[in-house]
């Protein structure tokens, strides 16, 4: 990919040889459900919409989930150092990164007529849908549906096509490549509270009391 730049007089185009993968926390520290998404993201909608794929990931209190988590991290730390000594031969301990590398050095694959056509469908769904709930809250929505949003969804069914050493990305790998984006993206910005209410001074004024009494997602 490449990134264009435009800054103190300087245009010019760089390549982009490296994914970017960002993890952040919202503004009051926790997600808040009775906040819109928007409110807990906090960031401008020209960021969000460089990212292909944006997921919400919440601390949900639940003592299975808990206990899982906490075992985890305690077995890591516990086989820190046997992992450092491992004497696995480099040939043993990389077939993954040469797998990745033969994907994308091999196989190029590019979009089948059906799964075009798929792709241009869906995505004026998505965009007639957005348009809709924007019509209903009065509010465009956190995460803008745009064409760099096709471009993703482009460049998931093609990498789903080329794990699988497909030089041809078919249908199936479209769908696919929707669900993700629909369980990411979509969900992320569809969540929080999207409708309005109309707040007379004193309801504004029992609200602000109440937040200061109650816990973020109590």
């Amino acid at each position: 990919q490449t990134i264009s730049i435009a800054k103190a007089g300087i245009t010019t185009v760089l390549n982009s040889r490296t994914s970017v993968l960002a993890a952040a926390n919202p503004p009051s520290g926790r997600y808040d459900d009775l906040k819109t998404a928007q409110d807990n993201i906090d960031l401008q909608t020209t960021i969000l919409s460089r990212f292909d794929m944006i997921f919400i990931v919440k601390d949900i209190r639940m003592f299975s989930q808990d206990k899982e988590i906490a075992k985890h991290i305690v077995n890591v730390h516990a086989s820190a150092g046997a992992s450092s000594g491992d004497p696995r031969s480099t040939k043993e301990d990389s077939w993954l990164r040469r797998y990745i590398h033969y994907c994308r050095t091999a196989c190029h694959p590019r979009l089948s007529e059906s799964a075009a056509s798929a792709l241009q469908q869906r995505y004026v769904t998505i965009r007639q849908d957005m348009r809709r709930q924007a019509n209903e809250t009065g509010e465009a929505t956190a995460i803008p549906i745009t064409v760099r949003q096709l471009e993703a969804i482009v460049r998931l069914s093609e990498s789903l096509a080329r794990m699988r050493l497909s030089q041809v990305a078919s249908e199936n790998d479209v769908k696919e490549a929707y669900r993700l984006f629909e369980n990411s993206t979509l969900d992320a910005a569809k969540s929080g509270i999207n409708q309005h209410i109309n707040l007379t001074p004193e309801m504004t004024l029992a609200e602000t009391q109440i937040k200061r009494r109650m816990g973020i997602g109590s």
